[in-house]
Order: structure tokens, then C-alpha cells, then sequence
């Protein structure tokens, strides 16, 4: 690795760090020890990257917001039907066998509440990354009303709108049950409402 690498690889390593650190505990209750100690990185560095924790976790928020974007984009432009691409974002939030879904690792299901309250910052992050993802969530949706995978909708955007909400409401009851019931149950009917040929229970 180079010498013009190290400094950006230090940067992501506190905040990839800080992302499950946070998955897990809040951030809140994330002290920035156990999250330098974690990192492998002085103080120091820590204060060169980020002016206070805020600082942190709006970067972190920013980082893991991109990320999410990039993936669900990449998604979008997957050789397959509309149908297709939104039932595996859909199906993408439920634990598979060891492989965590976004109800494990979603930030915005973890930190959501908590982050309105406590910092503004890191609440626009947020706020500001809702309408890009419901935007190409609406795109799919647009591309399997016109491969007929998908039932018209009178109004995609408001129709991803509402497929987002109910995913993330049903996430935050599979978090607090520890069952993943609510959210199967969200994802089989957005499948019977939207998909064109799904039958009421059928699985997604």
C-alpha cells in the first residue's frame, strides 16, 4: 500500500469499525475507547479525521448511506425482470442460514429514532438518502410495469415510498420480537400485491 493510501484506509477502518460497533450497541452507548482500542488507532487520529463523535456519526451515517445506495443501484441494473429485482431487495432484509439481512445490519433500523432526537446532523444523513433510495426502488418498479412483472401502479414513487415503509416498519417489530414473522409477513403481501402471477400466500 502506498503512503497516499494509508491516510483514507485509516479513515475507513474507524468507520467501518464505528458502523458495527454501533449495528450492535447504539451509538449512544458507543464509547470512543472501545471504539479506538476496536479500530487499532490512537486518539489522535481519531480527532485528525473527525472533530467529535456528531462529527463521526454523521461520516459514518454518510459512508453507510452511500454504500446502501450503490448496492441497491447495482441491483436495479441486474439482468432480471422488475419483479425480480425488487422481491430480492426485498427478501435482502431477513437472515438467511449465518448470513445476516438488513434487520442485523441496517443502520437506519438501528439508529432511526435515535438519531432524531440526538443529533440534526446525522438526521439529514438520513433524511437526505430516503428519497434516492426510494427513487430507484420506483424505478424498478417502473421497469416491471412495463416487463409486466408488475401490476400498475397509479403512482410508483408513492408506491416505493410505501414498500419502504412497511419494510422498515416490519423490521423494527422483527428486531423487537426477535421473530422474523412480521417481516415475512410484509414481503409476502407486497408480493401478492404487486408481483403480477403471485397468489395470496404464496413465499417469497
Amino acid at each position: 500500500m502506498t503512503d497516499a493510501k494509508k491516510p483514507e484506509s485509516t479513515r475507513q477502518t474507524i468507520l467501518t469499525t464505528g458502523r458495527r460497533l454501533v449495528a450492535t450497541g447504539g451509538f449512544g452507548a458507543m464509547g470512543l475507547s472501545a471504539l479506538l482500542k476496536e479500530s487499532g488507532v490512537p486518539k489522535g487520529s481519531f480527532y485528525h479525521y473527525f472533530a467529535s463523535k456528531d462529527a463521526f456519526g454523521q461520516a459514518m451515517l454518510q459512508d453507510y448511506v452511500d454504500e446502501y445506495l450503490v448496492r441497491t443501484d447495482a441491483l436495479r441494473k441486474r439482468d432480471a425482470t422488475g419483479a425480480e429485482k425488487l422481491m430480492a431487495f426485498c427478501t435482502a432484509w431477513l437472515d438467511h442460514d449465518r448470513e445476516a439481512g438488513l434487520v442485523s445490519t441496517c443502520l437506519v433500523v438501528k439508529l432511526g429514532a435515535e438519531v432524531a432526537d440526538m443529533s440534526d446532523s446525522m438526521r439529514q444523513v438520513l433524511e437526505e438518502g430516503l428519497p434516492k433510495l426510494t427513487g430507484t426502488l420506483a424505478l424498478m418498479i417502473r421497469e416491471g410495469m412495463r416487463d409486466g412483472s408488475i401490476h400498475p401502479q397509479d403512482d410508483p414513487d408513492a408506491a416505493a415510498v410505501t414498500l419502504y415503509a412497511q419494510l422498515l416498519g416490519a423490521a423494527i417489530l422483527t428486531k423487537l420480537s426477535r421473530d422474523q414473522a412480521p417481516l415475512e409477513t410484509v414481503i409476502t403481501e407486497i408480493e401478492t400485491r404487486m408481483i403480477t402471477g403471485a397468489t395470496q400466500g404464496s413465499q417469497t
